[in-house]
């Protein structure tokens, strides 16, 4: 989701920083706690979206995900769930056979971005509100025993937030580093802009240099960024299915890439 402007230079460092928390299981690589790759022995990719305030790449990329018969993944504030107007775009989503699920009801940013991160939150205030997420998710006729994969917002997080997760049944997953995807969400003024020719770009490298490629990945991005960025990655969607799809990749929904039956 759309991170503030005071928290940019923070997320930029994002993995540098983390980078000794990282720990490479036999199918899942995690980062305190949370889970950001999958299985790397298949050619597979789970598309993870997140959605909070806007959505204008919506329609864009549902039918370039129809057009390459992918699947994705939808993780969907409280607040986008109840706002009427993406009522349509929520409905098609589950209609299609995506995957939705949870982003926190209210955006909430669970532990500070410099220093200690200490948590900002207690467990009941998580827990309400992540409990206010998922019954808005189970109006628009989801099971909740469906849901059982969740991303946290701001995609930040600490291991308590991954264990009160589990007390709930839910799974915490971000996105896999490694590429500028997430980074989609930039106004065009900010000073670490950049393009989604770029963002392209920095795919393409990760496909290419990383041993494994991209399998077992989990590439984020953003369905709607606002009017503040003209440059649109949605409108490159169909660009980056046709050259994943090209080298090979299957798209997933994140519970069939972490749990395939």
């Amino acid at each position: 989701m759309k991170w503030p402007s005071f928290f940019r230079v923070a997320v930029a460092l994002f993995s540098i920083a983390n980078a000794v928390s990282i720990v490479t299981g036999a199918e899942f690589e995690l980062r305190e706690g949370g889970i950001i790759r999958g299985p790397k022995n298949e050619k597979r990719i789970a598309l993870e979206f997140t959605g909070h305030t806007f959505a204008e790449g919506g329609e864009t990329i549902l039918d370039q995900l129809a057009k390459h018969h992918a699947k994705a993944s939808f993780f969907l504030t409280g607040d986008f769930y109840a706002n009427p107007k993406f009522k349509p775009l929520i409905q098609r989503m589950i209609k299609e056979g995506h995957y939705v699920g949870p982003h926190s009801d209210k955006h909430i940013l669970y532990c500070p971005w410099d220093g200690p991160k200490k948590t900002l939150v207690s467990s009941n205030e998580f827990k309400s509100d992540l409990a206010v997420n998922l019954q808005k998710i189970e109006k628009f006729g989801v099971k909740r025993s469906q849901i059982k994969y969740w991303l946290p917002a701001y995609e930040w997080y600490n291991q308590d937030i991954v264990d009160w997760s589990k007390g709930m049944g839910l799974t915490l997953v971000n996105f896999s580093p490694g590429t500028r995807s997430n980074a989609d969400y930039l106004e065009d003024k900010a000073k670490n802009f950049i393009s989604s020719k770029a963002i392209l770009e920095s795919i393409s490298k990760k496909e290419q240099q990383d041993t494994n490629g991209l399998n077992g990945f989990l590439l984020l991005l953003h369905l709607g960024v606002g009017p503040a960025r003209t440059d649109k990655m949605s409108d490159h969607f169909g660009e980056l299915l046709d050259y994943l799809s090209g080298k090979g990749y299957q798209f997933v929904r994140v519970d069939e890439l972490l749990n395939p039956k």
